[in-house]
């Protein structure tokens, strides 16, 4: 009788990242593509792993580029990873850059991989702006048509008007509601009662414990065009700072350009590997996922309450209680977003009526809550901050002296995400 062959564990090797820059600033002419190769080149000479031992690359992001929207595909190509080594792009909203992390920690438990790079990138500041519809309905058969002449061409510009030409402004908005991103954020804090007074002294505390951690994170940053540190922290920054800053989405609303997270350029990678290759290699795992949980709420009703769900599951599906992590990172898109979150998943009400328990998941402790800081601080580039939390995390559980760390992010279209990771 043959016995079934034990599946193998991913691990956690290493990460790195670029640092997160506010978008038009000093990164505006690196895209993308250009921020993954220097996260992932960084990540590789960091851990000297040759290039030849790369199976696959899981790539998450967001503002994709329109002629090459497989990001993780011309990452490898352009680094000069083994051509044999496969390549996808996911995107989960700003949940991307951590799905594309478990994803490739699943594929390498189903045995298809044992060496595997993931991660994610987005540069706002090289966002396409998007022509009107009417402009493109105009030009664009004769602009793809190989027979097109001179004459095409001016019948096209006579059907020209000035309003086709400007570029659609971007938002950060449902398409299924309309609704900005900020304004539901607006809505969230209401609904649950949260301040202004509470958000800033959240952002407050962002910038504070991300800069009291700069040295940490430094290790975790690799240069690019001159940039070697996060742009965005304000160390000096206060509650009384951040109360004098105007509400930005609603004339008598509480979100604040101080309590949100910025428009942010930059990119994270991390390295897996199974367990036994790892040990092969000579590498020295840092963490594993225990359980990982994703879910969709109604983008009318709080957007951005997903966590609330997937946090808890994750924790059931690791067998753990809130009471048994020891670290917890958040996403910040939003105080209001986080502090909203926490609330809920205190409440008996909400446990009952949207998790099947008879009791709230529990309350977090502020001292174990985003101890690096968060997005609020560091910024946010959309695909990126998924894995850039991953590797935080992982190397926190080792230098905090933990065992577990839960993870949660919110993300547009009603998504959340949760993981336990444990130390390896």
């Amino acid at each position: 009788m043959s016995r079934k062959k034990k599946a193998p564990r991913a691990v956690i090797v290493a990460g790195m990242r670029t640092p997160f820059v506010r978008a038009f600033t000093s990164l505006t002419k690196v895209d993308s593509i250009g921020l993954g190769v220097a996260a992932v080149r960084g990540l590789l000479d960091k851990t000297d792993l040759p290039y030849r031992e790369v199976q696959s690359m899981v790539w998450g992001g967001v503002i994709l580029p329109s002629a090459s929207p497989n990001v993780g595909r011309e990452i490898g190509l352009e680094l000069g990873l083994p051509a044999a080594a496969e390549a996808m792009t996911v995107t989960r909203a700003c949940a991307s850059g951590l799905q594309a992390v478990t994803l490739a920690a699943a594929a390498i438990e189903r045995g298809e991989c044992d060496v595997a790079i993931a991660g994610g990138s987005d540069s706002t500041s090289n966002a396409e702006l998007k022509m009107p519809q009417r402009l493109v309905h105009t030009v664009a058969p004769v602009a793809m048509s190989s027979k097109a002449g001179a004459k095409d061409w001016l019948g096209v510009m006579a059907q020209l008007r000035p309003n086709m030409l400007m570029p659609k402004q971007p938002t950060i908005s449902e398409r299924s509601t309309g609704q900005l991103m900020g304004e539901a954020a607006e809505e969230m804090a209401s609904r649950n009662g949260i301040s202004r007074e509470e958000q800033d002294a959240f952002a407050v505390a962002s910038h504070h414990n991300a800069a009291m951690a700069a040295e940490h994170l430094a290790q975790e940053i690799t240069s690019v065009g001159g940039v070697d540190k996060d742009a965005m922290v304000r160390a000096d920054t206060s509650v009384e700072k951040l109360a004098r800053l105007r509400p930005v989405f609603a004339k008598d609303g509480t979100l604040t350009a101080g309590n949100s997270s910025g428009l942010t350029d930059g990119a994270s990678a991390v390295l897996l590997m199974s367990e036994e290759k790892a040990k092969a290699l000579g590498y020295t795992p840092l963490a594993a996922f225990k359980s990982w949980s994703y879910v969709g709420v109604d983008p009318a009703d709080q957007l951005l309450i997903g966590p609330a769900l997937a946090m808890p599951r994750a924790l059931e599906r690791a067998g753990m209680e809130l009471s048994d992590i020891d670290l917890v990172d958040m996403h910040e898109a939003f105080a209001a977003q986080v502090l909203s979150v926490l609330k809920v998943m205190g409440s008996a009400s909400f446990a009952k009526e949207r998790l099947g328990r008879d009791k709230g998941v529990g309350q977090v402790d502020h001292d174990r809550l985003n101890i690096y800081g968060g997005s609020i601080a560091l910024g946010h580039p959309f695909g990126a901050t998924g894995a850039r939390m991953v590797t935080t995390m992982a190397h926190a559980l080792h230098r905090e002296d933990k065992q577990t760390a839960l993870l949660g992010l919110c993300a547009a279209g009603g998504l959340g995400a949760g993981a336990v990771l444990e130390r390896v």
